[in-house]
């Protein structure tokens, strides 16, 4: 078994100058970096207080499970001979807020659209996606149902 360790920072920008005296003192704004990489401009759901512009952790988890899955299927894809020439997800996720103000996701489910080069990969095409859900790392990591929901395309 190999161990693969991995390290971000979050650095909190939305302190306005009197801290966290009360729930709308504060902004929550954020930076989450990892060494050698671009920062990310974090922030909370606009529903909490957050900046929309900004990515909230909801997202960047769907976003997580999306990437993961698709790096997953094109390795699977890449086995089984399909030559996958365009791949999109557009991913969606239900996060069910509990009465003491905590939460959870409730569900998320992928709908990728992956083209392939041939008619006569569109079965194996299809099937890769099982295998790429065993083997995404975030997708054995949460414990919520994940749904997949693809579409194969033949290229022109």
């Amino acid at each position: 078994m190999f161990e693969h360790h991995y390290a971000v920072s979050v650095d909190w920008t939305g302190a306005r100058g009197v801290g966290t005296t009360s729930y709308r003192a504060y902004g929550r704004d954020d930076v989450l970096s990892a060494e050698g990489k671009h920062d990310i401009e974090g922030s909370a759901d606009r529903t909490f207080h957050g900046d929309a512009d900004r990515w909230n952790p909801e997202e960047l988890l769907l976003g997580a499970l999306a990437q993961c899955h698709m790096l997953s299927y094109l390795h699977v894809a890449t086995t089984l001979g399909v030559v996958v020439t365009a791949y999109t997800d557009s991913a969606v996720g239900t996060m069910e807020q509990t009465a003491d103000g905590g939460g959870h996701f409730t569900s998320a489910t992928l709908r990728p659209v992956v083209t392939v080069a041939d008619a006569s990969m569109v079965d194996a095409a299809r099937d890769a996606h099982a295998e790429a859900s065993r083997k995404c790392f975030i997708a054995a990591s949460v414990n919520f149902p994940l749904g997949h929901e693809p579409r194969i395309v033949v290229a022109d």
